[in-house]
């Protein structure tokens, strides 16, 4: 056999491939503790949404939950207002924390900027603190009793302009949603300043040749080039503020008042699950209301990944 016929039979035989069996196993424990802390949850509250007590028995009764809770006066109410109040959280964030998140990071981008990294630390830290410590804080500065915020504001002639915001149905949910963007301001500066670092060189200095420089160099080549990361930050955003409870409830507490003007779909959720003072809590219509947030959610990021993802993927390097 010569080496033509050694080289040809070679070729022809199949090389297969040994099973790499140790990926499994080093996938295995995080994918048992992903199932039994996402996966098993979310089925149950699926399946549970299904059902109700009927002669204190568990029975399947289909979309008769849902049907109640878009129909009935009592639910639809409560339901409405705080699908409403969620909305206005997360445009509130849209238009006004991932902006700021865009402009402190292209200020932090600057070449010539000096203590860099003490601005991003300082800008970053509010994101570290518990919202537990957020909210109390926020609470004792807005205090028209012992807050700072009557005399600060007093400093610069604006103390007339002070009020009981946390305590007025009109303005509470905007007080609240801007301490939220205060605290998480820094997620999308950080987002947005690690893109823009990421932007090559060469592009920099071709527009720097075409005399594009200063802002006109970051609105027409820096920030088409991030709009992936801005992508990002925006379904981030809006899954986080669909998914809000802790700082309404930490500064509000669980009726998110007055007059349930801060009540979002998370708050509603807890009430109705697990009951509060005297209202005793319904297991079934949680479910439900948790199964809305959900398909909310999950429409959100399907709209995300395939359509507004595949528009925004050509200027992506």
């Amino acid at each position: 056999m010569n080496e033509a016929d050694i080289s040809a039979a070679f070729d022809a035989a199949p090389i297969k491939r040994q099973m790499r069996w140790h990926i499994f196993v080093f996938l295995l424990p995080a994918f048992i503790v992903y199932t039994a802390v996402m996966i098993l949850p979310l089925i149950e509250t699926l399946r549970l949404s299904l059902y109700n007590v009927v002669d204190n028995q568990s029975t399947f009764v289909g979309l008769n939950n849902f049907k109640v809770l878009f129909g009935d006066d009592r639910w639809s109410h409560d339901f409405w207002n705080a699908l409403r109040n969620n909305l206005i959280f997360f445009a509130i964030h849209m238009c006004v924390q991932n902006p700021i998140g865009v402009a402190l990071a292209a200020l932090l981008s600057l070449p010539k900027l000096r203590f860099v990294a003490f601005y991003r630390t300082a800008m970053f830290l509010p994101t570290l603190l518990s919202f537990v410590i957020v909210g109390f804080i926020w609470k004792l500065i807005l205090s028209p009793l012992w807050g700072v915020a009557p005399d600060l504001m007093g400093l610069v002639g604006l103390k007339s302009f002070f009020a009981p915001w946390l305590g007025k149905p009109g303005t509470a949910l905007i007080t609240v949603a801007l301490i939220s963007v205060w605290q998480y301001v820094g997620i999308p500066m950080m987002l947005i300043y690690a893109a823009l670092l990421n932007i090559p060189e060469e592009v920099i200095e071709a527009a720097e040749c075409d005399g594009i420089t200063g802002w006109s160099q970051f609105w027409k080549i820096k920030l088409p080039l991030v709009l992936p990361a801005i992508g990002i930050i925006s379904i981030l955003t809006f899954v986080g503020n669909f998914n809000a409870f802790d700082l309404v409830y930490t500064v509000q507490g669980a009726l998110a008042g007055p007059d349930g003007s801060t009540d979002i779909l998370g708050t509603l959720l807890y009430r109705v699950f697990f009951g509060f003072q005297l209202q005793l809590g319904d297991r079934s219509m949680g479910a439900t209301i948790a199964t809305v947030m959900f398909l909310i959610i999950l429409a959100g990021v399907s709209f995300y990944l395939f359509i507004i993802q595949r528009r925004i993927r050509r200027y992506q390097f």
